[in-house]
């Protein structure tokens, strides 16, 4: 039988199957937003490793933030992010949503990834 699965997870699925065909190898920029705070990600799907992270927890973003769940906030992560990733040695990536919807806080995020010298 198949399981039942929320709209929400139905979607995640949805765009990780799309994103999967239209990679070439290159890394994901994963992104998770909750309730109060914003994680991001470069992932090696190849490899099955992480080269960079940043969320509104990290020590260098918690004093300079009021609170880690608004676009002020994701846009920093996003900065920290990039400068990561870059000194990792990765440019390009694929934008992994997840089941969030391009808006608000997530794009926030992806554009503050993109000033930071990620392209996607």
């Amino acid at each position: 039988m198949a399981k039942n699965l929320t709209l929400f997870e139905r979607r995640r699925a949805r765009v990780r199957r799309s994103l999967h065909k239209t990679s070439t190898g290159r890394p994901r920029l994963s992104v998770h937003r909750s309730s109060k705070n914003i994680y991001a990600q470069i992932i090696d799907d190849v490899a099955g490793k992480t080269l960079a992270a940043a969320s509104s927890l990290d020590k260098e973003l918690r004093s300079d933030l009021k609170t880690g769940a608004d676009r002020d906030a994701a846009a920093a992560v996003g900065k920290l992010v990039a400068e990561r990733a870059v000194n990792a040695g990765v440019k390009q990536v694929v934008f992994d949503r997840g089941g969030f919807i391009y808006h608000g806080r997530v794009k926030a995020l992806g554009d503050a990834a993109r000033e930071g010298g990620l392209e996607f």
